[in-house]
């Protein structure tokens, strides 16, 4: 593809460090990268962060300002036998030449252990400089061995200040961008921010948004041949704007967390949104369904038991009634749990026994409490001075049913929350914890 030819967000692609907008807490003056840069000591790298942050360009951009060569590799359509080829062509480059290669691998995260070990002992010594970009976390998606060799740096996505920036930029530029029409297009200020604010700091996107925005505008123009970019022709060029993400990628997961502390810390606006941004994102509703009935029982608990009910109606209701309609009682469900009490007391609880369970093995079952089907295990006692509750009154007071070694345990300790502070004063006084006596209702 000529550059002419080419999308508007690459032939403005920066090709110095100096033309880079955004990223001042990678670029900025006195950083560590900037300062690799400046002594020509690039070190291999992992560039993280969200699409349209520039981790190709900066990529590209350090090889330009550096004497390496740069040798771009796609982890998606490349292999170990591809891989190979190219160490072998650093190998005579730096023989041959005394020139260093900058391996840039992008989707890195794409990469499968083998891979990743094979560009191990190359990057160790220094036969490759490593330039990976990924829009993954790299603690979860580089192998370790690799991550230790390597530094991380965290692109953020643009602000819009900085996105008009690259937009005007875009629109002054006569060689590669939007000026070349002169005259012939006129763009509002407020069709321009209406971009920045739009694409979740993206440049790509931003580009690509102008790009088909000043091509509408122009296909509408006036009889003396001026293209008007308005907020209007704006809203056009972003009505197929998309929501997706992957997944199976980390900001899937950043979403589903702030949907569930949203609810956690008792806000129901903050856990709509959430939860709308995980709908329109492309979740499935009885995803999100399942992880409101988890909730309901680890984050809300005994502290409200109409939680739960509430969250397995919501799971039928919905079933029943599909989509849009399923929506109301999903809505009704999220903002029932963001508000209520909240407990995690039986979870707490039941954490706590299983690491009990974990720690000691298989203690063996106090006799008083195993089963004694046949005459024989009576006779070795099993069941010996069972004590029924219900021929006590509901409750045979001092008998303990733990096995020996954890006597005394408390596990599930209920909190002073909703329905949760009367099964705490019951348990209290069962317990023999207060000196209240037990009331009539407790058995």
């Amino acid at each position: 593809m000529t550059q002419a030819a080419a999308p508007l967000s690459e032939r403005m692609r920066p090709r110095r460090i100096g033309e880079l907008i955004g990223q001042s807490q990678l670029l900025g003056q006195g950083s560590v990268l900037t300062q690799a840069i400046a002594a020509d000591r690039v070190p291999s790298m992992i560039l993280w962060g969200p699409p349209g942050t520039g981790k190709t360009t900066l990529a590209r951009a350090l090889a330009n300002e550096s004497k390496a060569e740069l040798i771009p590799f796609s982890a998606v359509l490349s292999g170990i036998p591809e891989l190979r080829k190219v160490i072998e062509a650093a190998l005579e480059r730096r023989r041959t030449w005394g020139k260093r290669t900058i391996l840039f691998v992008d989707e890195i995260h794409r990469w499968n252990k083998a891979q990743q070990d094979a560009l191990l002992p190359h990057v160790e010594n220094g036969t490759l400089i490593l330039v990976g970009a990924t829009t993954e976390n790299p603690s979860f998606a580089i192998n370790a061995a690799l991550l230790s060799r390597a530094r991380v740096f965290r692109l953020e996505s643009h602000t819009p200040e900085s996105l008009v920036c690259i937009l005007e930029r875009a629109l002054s530029d006569e060689a590669n961008g939007l000026a070349k029409h002169g005259d012939k297009l006129q763009v509002d200020a407020d069709a321009v921010r209406a971009i920045a604010e739009a694409v979740s700091g993206d440049a790509r996107r931003a580009l690509d948004v102008l790009e088909l925005s000043a091509e509408t505008a122009l296909s509408r123009a006036t009889e003396d041949g001026i293209g008007h970019l308005s907020l209007e022709t704006v809203q056009d060029a972003l009505a197929s704007k998309t929501l997706l993400y992957d997944k199976s990628g980390e900001e899937h997961y950043n979403v589903v967390s702030a949907f569930i502390k949203s609810m956690r810390g008792n806000d129901p606006d903050g856990a709509l949104y959430w939860m709308f941004r995980m709908l329109e994102s492309g979740d499935e509703p009885l995803f999100v369904m399942r992880r409101m009935i988890i909730f309901a029982s680890e984050d809300v608990g005994n502290a409200d038991p109409q939680a739960l009910i509430l969250a397995m109606a919501t799971d039928e209701a919905f079933r029943r009634l599909g989509m849009p309609e399923g929506l109301h009682p999903l809505s009704q469900c999220c903002t029932y749990l963001a508000s209520t009490v909240k407990s995690n007391a039986s979870y707490a609880a039941w954490k706590k026994a299983q690491a009990d369970v974990h720690e000691y093995g298989p203690l063996p079952v106090p006799m008083h409490l195993r089963n004694a089907p046949t005459k024989l295990m009576k006779e070795m006692g099993y069941g010996a001075n069972y004590r029924y509750p219900h021929d006590e009154g509901g409750h045979a007071e001092g008998v303990t049913y733990l096995p020996e070694r954890l006597a005394g345990k408390r596990y599930y300790e209920p909190r002073e929350a909703g329905f949760e502070s009367k099964l705490k004063g019951r348990l209290e006084r069962l317990r023999g914890e207060v000196k209240t006596p037990i009331k009539k209702e407790d058995l």
